[in-house]
């Protein structure tokens, strides 16, 4: 409310609102933006929750009064489905409750309803298609065929996408008595049960809009599909159509048969239900066990949430994805609600205290880690602890929800929450919908429903008083065996090349063996179908045409060869890459509690091997560019440089500020407006000489990170950063230095039990560490041509790879030998994941003229904000979410 209304967001670390067309652009992400409220309309209900039932009805009149649904803006039929037509139902729900028993909302007469109404009018357009599936996107004001709707050619929507929408739009249709929303709901629901796999039971991903056929024939119970299986479930508890019950216990038993691997839960080919479609599982799938407490099938959910506390300890947070043994594959966690969700089901199910201790974690490592004086910001990297300038709307609606219930007393709470189901956002709907208005239409018929062992599926919600009678220990001797898992999960792996030349014959050259220059092996690349083209950069091809080698079991040597080198050249890769590091301000009013992004160098002080980082004040130099002798060297000596990148090497502007005294540097972006939020990891190269004669820590931020820096040097002069391999909590950094109390507070314990919980994995980290000494970095980077231009007269390069005579490009033009495309080499077990995000879209719309305020604040402005909330850390032990 005070940083960013009306806006649909809130950017906690610049503390202002996200306005859709006034910032880069992030991709799809940005498709739930709408330009109407939407955090406002995603929490109504969650304030009732919390008793705040004054803010509520507060929120309530803004809602009425400002919130426009008529814009001109493209969004995701799915995003405001669950988000802003489920937060306006569920504002509804509550707010009839609330009238009901006579002292709040006594003035409310259905508005939040009829804007509901006239929001799902504004869906419906997207269901104009042959199948009934809906498009993923629609224009608010034209729809989606309008000449300037600017969507409708969209040919795909992922599973879930079209298959969550029937609690929404059947509670609007029973509300007002207008069947069609439930009507169309129930017709893509249908379509997607009749597309089904008919062998597996099993969904794909996405699917084709018009046609019905899979796209994405991969299935999983995380992204892409989660929430369709959630919303048969809860759709046959909340309408009682034995149909939706009879499709959620087919695929639910096809689930268990094929990707339920216990603790784990890993997608599958739906053609090929025993074949694995990946290695790594995604966050979403976390909430998978809370489903399954809903279904009562309580001991694969015990199991699976197990697991994923266990990586909650290992990283503070959910990694984005994770691999099968545990390491982060991709490394964001934006805060999502899911695992949350889980815990509080758990615990309603069980009783079991020990799901209270894993609330009071989720809310420690919020308050310890996330937690910015504007409100809570995404983790851009749980590896490092930098932040994301980010907070999703799902985080008020739901995590404050879920993690309030689980704490919460029977008295806590103003109404009976068991009265009500959640949505997949955690919006409330009555149960009393399943009698009122019910549709004049047919129900749905569930064709080919296969017969099933009915023992198996309860045809009424289990009772969550008798599910463990008389045996409060059945869900911790679940627990126990996988108390380790992570942890055990560590043990040298071997590669596929390794395993491939473990049994069989071998070939008579072995790719780490080869070089371009010696003419014996060129000879044998020749009698297996290999042929060597040389590049004009410099570089080496590598092509096999099995149908030129001498025999065809030469050209199966040749094929074991062109694996073998696809291994060695994505393992010298993946050694290359080094991970992200942090740039944390320390000084007042920041104490710590803003971290950077920041790309690390292949040269001087390695940062991972120096714990406590390098800590000092910063200074501008000059030059700026750092490119000659530096000519302040008096405001430099014992400080942190900054300087900017471009018109010479890095390794340059290290050795010339090393000479004036610096401690450390840091190397700002010139490419205006660059962002780690939308550009992949930089490293920084060497020179192609020696570098061992620098010996400061070098680090390089983009152009907007790098601006919170310079515009906290010209609000506030002194300013002292700290520059380290993963950001530290604010008691380590603090420790012995005199500060106030309040920065202190509770983080001191949390140290200790951090220390605790750390000692198990000591003897690993060790072991990384060692590996990580003895790796040579040579020069890549994990997506040069994406980071920077490669034009040869910008000395700044990323990793000059294209300039290494020794380095290999494979490809295999012959139809006849299978393709390589899982032949990736798996790091060791226990290295950590370099793997970065996809590089997001920075185009901003073509309708970016926005008369919403968007509320930038001067820097003097935010600090007078920061101290104000600063006072409040005082209070931070005795805080709730």
């Amino acid at each position: 409310q005070e940083h960013a209304y009306p806006a649909d967001e809130l950017m906690p670390l610049t503390c202002r609102g996200r306005v859709r067309g006034q910032e880069p652009s992030r991709g799809d992400v940005d498709d739930a933006l709408g330009k109407f409220s939407l955090t406002l309309i995603d929490t109504l209900d969650t304030l009732v929750v919390l008793n705040k039932t004054k803010e509520f009805e507060e929120a309530v009149k803004k809602v009425i009064k400002d919130v426009n649904l008529d814009n001109d803006i493209v969004v995701s039929v799915f995003e405001t489905n669950i988000r802003v037509l489920g937060g306006l139902l569920g504002g509804h729900s509550v707010a009839i409750m609330l009238k009901e028993k006579g002292e709040y909302m006594q003035w409310y007469n259905g508005e939040l309803l009829h804007m509901a109404k006239e929001l799902g009018y504004k869906l419906l357009p997207a269901f104009n298609t042959t199948s009934g599936l809906p498009y993923p996107r629609v224009n608010l004001k034209f729809g989606v065929r309008h000449p300037e709707a600017r969507t409708g050619t969209e040919t795909d929507t992922c599973t879930a996408c079209a298959g969550t929408l029937i609690l929404e739009f059947a509670a609007l249709s029973r509300f007002t008595g207008t069947s069609i929303f439930e009507e169309y709901a129930r017709k893509a629901l249908d379509f997607i049960w009749e597309k089904r796999q008919r062998s597996s039971n099993l969904v794909g991903v996405t699917i084709n809009i018009h046609t019905g056929d899979w796209v994405r024939k991969d299935s999983g119970v995380g992204a892409g599909i989660d929430s369709y299986y959630e919303y048969l479930l809860k759709a046959y508890v909340l309408l009682g159509d034995d149909s939706f019950l009879e499709r959620f216990n087919t695929h639910y038993d096809a689930i268990m048969r094929y990707i339920s691997q216990p603790p784990l839960l890993l997608d599958v080919h739906i053609h090929k239900p025993m074949l694995n479609a990946r290695t790594w599982m995604d966050s979403l799938l976390a909430f998978f066990p809370g489903l399954q407490v809903l279904k009562g099938d309580i001991r694969p959910a015990i199991e699976t949430h197990e697991m994923l506390y266990q990586v909650i300890k290992k990283h503070n947070f959910l990694p984005e994805a994770f691999t099968t043994d545990f390491r982060v594959h991709w490394a964001q966690h934006p805060l999502r609600p899911e695992f949350a969700e889980s815990t509080y089901f758990l615990y309603k199910a069980t009783g079991d205290p020990y799901y209270l201790e894993v609330g009071k974690t989720l809310i420690e490592n919020l308050n310890k880690y996330a937690r910015v004086p504007c409100g809570f910001a995404a983790m851009k990297d749980v590896r490092t602890g930098s932040h994301e300038d980010r907070m999703d709307s799902f985080f008020l609606a739901e995590m404050f929800k879920y993690l309030y219930l689980l704490f919460a007393d029977k008295e806590d709470m103003i109404f009976d929450i068991e009265d009500y189901i959640f949505t997949t956002e955690a919006h409330l709907l009555p149960l009393w919908l399943s009698t009122t208005n019910q549709t004049t239409s047919k129900k749905n018929t569930t064709t080919e429903y296969t017969e099933l062992d009915d023992s198996n599926f309860d045809w009424t919600c289990p009772n969550t008083q008798i599910l463990f009678p008389n045996d409060p220990m059945f869900a911790q001797s679940i627990r126990e065996p996988l108390k380790n898992v992570v942890d055990k999960s560590c043990p040298r792996g071997i590669s596929r090349a390794e395993e491939s030349l473990g049994s069989g014959p071998k070939p008579p050259l072995r790719a780490r063996d080869f070089m371009a220059s010696n003419p014996e092996h060129l000879e044998i690349l020749k009698k297996m179908g290999v042929s060597l083209i040389h590049l004009k950069d410099g570089r080496v091809q590598l092509v096999q045409h099995a149908v030129q080698a001498a025999s065809s079991l030469d050209a199966e040597d040749g094929l074991r060869f062109m694996q073998e080198m696809i291994e060695l050249s994505s393992q010298q890769q993946k050694e290359q890459q080094l991970p992200p590091r942090a740039v944390q301000i320390v000084s007042h009013p920041f104490f710590g509690r803003v971290v950077l992004t920041a790309g690390p160098a292949q040269f001087g002080m390695d940062l991972s091997k120096h714990k406590a980082g390098t800590r000092g004040f910063v200074a501008t130099i000059k030059p700026y560019n750092g490119c000659s002798e530096i000519t302040n060297p008096e405001a430099v000596k014992d400080k942190i440089a900054l300087m900017q990148r471009g018109q010479c090497m890095f390794a340059e502007k290290a050795r010339n500020i090393q000479k004036a005294g610096a401690i450390g540097g840091i190397v700002i972006d010139d490419n205006e407006g660059s962002s780690s939020d939308t550009a992949p990891l930089f490293q920084m190269a060497g020179d192609g000489k020696n570098t061992d004669d620098i010996t400061i820590p070098m680090l390089f931020l983009f152009n907007k990170e790098g601006n919170i820096i310079l515009d906290a040097i010209r609000e506030y002069e002194a300013v002292e950063v700290l520059l380290s391999d993963k950001a530290k909590d604010r008691a380590t950094i603090f420790k012995g230095k005199t500060i106030p109390n309040y920065i202190i507070d509770s983080n001191l314990e949390m140290e200790n039990m951090d220390q605790k919980s750390s000692e198990n994995d000591s003897h690993k980290q060790n072991s990384e560490e060692a590996t990580s000494e003895s790796q040579d970095v040579g020069a890549v980077s994990e997506e040069p041509e994406e980071a920077e231009s490669s034009d040869a007269t910008d000395p700044d390069t990323l990793s000059p790879a294209q300039a290494d005579s020794d380095s290999v490009s494979i490809s295999n033009q012959d139809s006849n030998v299978p393709g390589t495309e899982e032949a990736g080499a798996p790091e060791p077990a226990c290295a950590q994941e370099d793997h970065q995000p996809q590089e997001q879209q920075t185009e901003t719309e073509p309708n970016s003229k926005v008369n919403w305020d968007n509320k930038v604040q001067p820097m003097e402005s935010i600090l007078a904000d920061w101290n104000e909330d600063i006072e409040a850390f005082e209070m931070m032990e005795k805080d709730e979410l």
